[in-house]
């Protein structure tokens, strides 16, 4: 079984193991709303911004800054669904300052915007 989910798994799983790309994930997943940029993500592997970005495109299949976009979407996805949720509260929870950026990347990454989504 364990080798049917390791060829199965997303390839964020299996870089979890990585001692560069490891705790970057793991930072991102316990706090995908916090404020990070390359250099600080960088500062989280002690490695150089270049060197983070090469061997996290190389292990997760795209750049550390655009899986977290995802992430973050991902997230606001579900929050949008839950009862009483604002565009304005979920931008907030998921690290963006205002409504209207949260709104241009959501629908950039989802197709639809935020207030769409949560009424479909």
């Amino acid at each position: 079984m364990r080798d049917w989910f390791e060829q199965k798994s997303p390839p964020w799983y299996q870089a979890l193991g990585d001692d560069v790309v490891g705790p970057v994930l793991q930072a991102l997943h316990n706090s995908p709303g916090a404020p990070w940029t390359l250099n600080s993500l960088a500062g989280v592997a002690n490695v150089s911004r270049t060197t983070l970005a090469r061997r996290f495109t190389e292990l997760v299949g795209e750049p550390p800054l655009a899986y977290l976009t995802d992430l973050r979407m991902t997230h606001a996805a579900g929050l949008l669904t839950e009862p009483g949720a604002t565009v304005q509260s979920v931008a907030r929870q998921v690290g963006y300052a205002d409504a209207f950026s949260f709104s241009t990347a959501f629908k950039r990454n989802r197709g639809t915007s935020p207030s769409a989504y949560a009424t479909a």
